[in-house]
C-alpha cells in the first residue's frame, strides 16, 4: 500500500509538471495599430508636407476603433461601442465640438490607410477623426493554486492559473483633410487575478474586458489634458488657421471673459449717464 501511494504521488507530480508545461507561457495577445492603419506600405517615417491646417468650430468628430489584429478572441463590439461612448462624451462637453460620431469596426478597413479614412469622414460627415489603437496582452501562467488532492479514488489534482492582462489604448486624433495628428493621449492599465482551470476562459474574458475600461479611465483625463494644451497652442501657431462655422460665436473661459468686460463696461456706461 505504501508503494502504491509513491507510486500515485509520482504519477501525479508528473501530471502536475506536464499541466505546467502546457500554459506556462502562454499569452493571448490583441492589437490594432495605428501606423499599421494609416502607412500600411511606408518603410520610412512618412515626409510631411508643410501646410495651413485649418478648423472650423464646431467641429465634427469621429471616433473609432482601427482595424485590430492577434490571436486572442478580441473585444466585442458592443464592448468596444459602450468604450466609444465614454470617449465621445468626454468630447461632447466642449462647445467648440459640434456632433461626434461613433463609427463601428466594420467601416475600418485593415491598412485601408487615409483613403480608407477619408471613405468614412465623408460617409459619417465628419471632419476630425479620433482613432484609439490598443496593445492588449494577458498572460497565463500555472501556479501554486494547482494542488494535489486525495479522494477515496487516490490522489487527485486540482489545477488552477494566473493570469496578468496589460493593456494599452493610444487615442490620436487626426484632421482628415490635410492627414495631420493634431494630439495624442495614452491610457495604459494591468489586471491580475486566478482562478480555476474550470472558470479560467470566463474570467480571463472579463479580466481583457477590465482591462480596456481601466485604461479608458487613465486616457479621458489625459485627453482632456491634451485637449487643452492643443487649443492654446494653435491661438500662437501659424500652422493652424481657425475660423468658426456660420452661426458659430465661439465658446469657453475666453468667451465668458468676453462677456464679463462687455457687461462691465456697459454698466460704467450707464453709470456715466446717470450722473451726467
Amino acid at each position: 500500500m505504501r508503494i502504491l501511494n509513491i507510486l500515485l504521488i509520482a504519477l501525479a507530480a508528473v501530471l502536475l509538471s506536464s499541466c505546467a508545461s502546457m500554459t506556462s507561457g502562454r499569452s493571448v495577445k490583441q492589437t490594432g495599430s495605428i501606423v499599421d492603419y494609416l502607412y500600411p506600405d511606408a518603410k520610412d517615417a512618412p515626409a510631411m508636407t508643410p501646410t495651413v491646417t485649418r478648423l472650423r468650430p464646431p467641429v465634427r468628430v469621429g471616433i473609432a476603433f482601427v482595424p485590430g489584429g492577434g490571436w486572442g478572441n478580441g473585444l466585442p463590439e458592443t464592448a468596444r461601442m459602450k468604450l466609444l461612448e465614454r470617449v465621445r462624451d468626454s468630447f461632447s462637453k466642449h462647445p467648440y465640438i459640434g456632433k461626434i460620431e461613433i463609427i463601428p469596426t466594420q467601416y475600418m478597413r485593415a491598412k485601408g490607410g487615409f483613403t480608407n479614412l477619408e471613405q468614412v469622414a465623408r460617409m459619417f460627415d465628419v471632419e476630425v477623426v479620433a482613432l484609439l489603437s490598443y496593445d492588449q496582452v494577458q498572460f497565463n501562467d500555472s501556479n501554486a493554486l494547482s494542488m494535489l488532492y486525495w479522494t477515496i479514488i487516490g490522489a487527485y489534482v486540482v489545477h488552477g492559473d494566473q493570469y496578468d492582462v496589460q493593456t494599452m489604448l493610444d487615442a490620436s486624433v487626426f484632421d482628415v483633410q490635410s492627414h495631420k495628428l493634431l494630439f495624442r493621449a495614452p491610457g495604459t492599465s494591468q489586471v491580475k487575478g486566478s482562478a480555476s482551470m474550470a472558470g479560467f476562459s470566463e474570467k480571463a474574458r472579463a479580466a481583457q474586458t477590465e482591462g480596456y475600461n481601466a485604461a479608458v479611465d487613465q486616457l479621458i483625463p489625459n485627453l482632456q489634458t491634451e485637449l487643452d494644451n492643443f487649443r492654446e497652442r494653435i491661438k500662437h501657431d501659424a500652422n493652424y488657421q481657425v475660423e468658426n462655422k456660420q452661426g458659430y460665436k465661439g465658446g469657453g473661459a475666453m468667451d465668458w471673459a468676453s462677456l464679463a468686460l462687455v457687461a462691465l463696461l456697459a454698466g460704467l456706461a450707464w453709470r456715466l449717464r446717470r450722473r451726467g
